[in-house]
């Protein structure tokens, strides 16, 4: 009995449907239509403080090497500050700056740690160049030079963020890199890590 209930509702369910297609047919010759707008206006972005680097890797090679102390000298990439922000949206009283660390260098049978490490920041160019917007911090030197080297983070370069306003601007600086080790240092191929960290 129930099976019977379960077919007959099924066939009056399909002929509901052949009823209604057959009117949406029957009114197709009289039609009319609402046209539809929208104005989907631009959405303003915020601007940004954001930090860039031209190369994820740079490579020492050998130069300056003494009998006591041999030495290793590279170029840290371009790193750029990119500010997009308006005035509104500046801080008060802000100022952003990079700074920098060294991991200890490593290969497969020896370990050379970071106090051996060092560079020299220099300002590359970038908005505003020249009028006091942007310093670059001071050198560090090594262990082996009487220094900490590039353990903790340091200075590579700071900037006024109250002069960038109304679309920002952009600022790019770099580091003359060296790592000085003792000439007894264990032969190999080591590799580091420099972390570099934008704040405001």
């Amino acid at each position: 009995m129930k099976r019977n209930l379960l077919r007959i509702g099924a066939v009056s369910f399909g002929a509901l449907v052949l009823v209604c297609a057959g009117s949406a047919v029957a009114l197709a010759d009289d039609q009319d239509s609402v046209d539809v707008f929208v104005d989907v206006a631009p959405v303003e972005t915020p601007g940004v403080l954001a930090l860039s680097v031209d190369s994820g890797e740079t490579t020492l090679t050998e130069s300056g090497s003494t009998d006591a102390v041999r030495q290793f000298t590279g170029v840290l990439p371009n790193v750029t500050v990119t500010d997009t922000r308006t005035a509104e949206e500046i801080p008060d009283g802000a100022n952003w700056y990079v700074l920098g660390s060294v991991s200890d260098f490593t290969s497969d049978d020896a370990t050379i740690s970071a106090d051996h490490f060092g560079w020299s920041p220099h300002f590359v160019g970038g908005d505003d160049e020249g009028d006091g917007v942007v310093s670059v911090g001071g050198d560090v030197e090594t262990v082996l030079d009487g220094q900490r080297g590039l353990v903790d983070q340091e200075l590579l370069y700071l900037g006024d963020a109250l002069p960038a306003v109304d679309g920002g601007g952009s600022w790019t600086a770099n580091a003359d890199l060296f790592l000085r080790v003792a000439a007894s240092t264990t032969p190999g191929e080591y590799a580091s890590v420099v972390t570099l960290s934008l704040f405001e």
